[in-house]
């Protein structure tokens, strides 16, 4: 049974917040550790599952304002590590997936710190599982694209994509912020299809989900959830718009809610 050891520093992924899609060996570390650093957006709900007298510390960012600079959150896993202790560094979803793990692997690797990489459900699956939706279809998605709506502090905003999106291609925008007006903008300019299907969730898989569903040429017109936040965008989509699939916890453009009203 997989036990913390003292020393070594854990990259563990939380999931997308609901604690029974944690790991087993997520559960056991959390369960085990001297220490735990975890991001703002961890609820309640997976902390209450660290072992009682651990430390448990929020390095989190929220709105781009940092309460500890990244060179300071490796400080305190170096620093913790080599105290004796065992470290669990929790980061929302996956690990590997549009977080800071890998500057945080190379400064654990150039101090000489052992570490080890904890898998977790990333947020677009989860997206995907609550809304009922497969993210790919044998007949018509046989791609699937994730990137990101935020981009690095100094670093000039590249468009999240360039020309036009394959027809057989769902695209997962991480992070693409509340205001998804330049989002689509920046969709339509590439080249993508304005009857695109497009479907923002706010908190996935978790209590407080919500979504929104509507094509990409009145996406900036819909209001969406807090944080966190994903647009998937794609024919895939299109069950959400056509009546064919509705999940629960749905919050519908007035448009679409209309065209619902009607066709019962």
């Amino acid at each position: 049974m997989t036990t913390a050891e003292k020393g070594v520093v854990y990259l563990v992924g939380a999931g997308p917040g609901d604690p029974e899609l944690l790991t087993l060996r997520a559960l056991r570390l959390l369960e085990t550790a001297d220490v735990v650093f975890h991001d703002d957006l961890v609820p309640d709900e997976v902390l209450a599952r660290v072992r009682r007298h651990a430390l448990v510390t929020s390095v989190g960012k929220r709105c781009g304002r940092p309460r500890i600079t990244q060179a300071g959150i490796h400080s305190l896993l170096i620093e913790s590590a080599r105290a004796g202790q065992s470290v669990v560094r929790l980061k929302c979803g996956d690990p590997l997936i549009f977080g800071r793990a890998g500057e945080e692997m190379a400064a654990l690797r150039a101090a000489g710190v052992r570490f080890e990489v904890v898998p977790g459900v990333t947020a677009a699956l989860a997206a995907g599982a609550a809304l009922q939706q497969p993210l790919t279809d044998r007949a018509s998605a046989g791609k699937l694209i994730f990137c990101t709506g935020h981009h690095a502090d100094g670093k000039d905003p590249a468009p999240i994509w360039s020309g036009p999106l394959p027809e057989d291609a769902t695209l997962v925008v991480y992070m693409p912020g509340r205001n998804l007006e330049r989002i689509a903008r920046e969709l339509s300019q590439a080249g993508v299809a304005g009857d695109v299907a497009c479907c923002a969730i706010s908190h996935a898989a978790t209590e407080r989900q919500s979504w929104v569903a509507a094509r990409l040429d009145d996406v900036e017109r819909v209001e969406c959830g807090p944080a966190p936040l994903l647009l998937v965008v794609g024919r895939t989509m299109e069950p959400l718009l056509t009546g064919m699939a509705m999940p629960g916890d749905v919050v519908f453009p007035r448009e679409v809610a209309a065209r619902m009203q009607d066709l019962r």
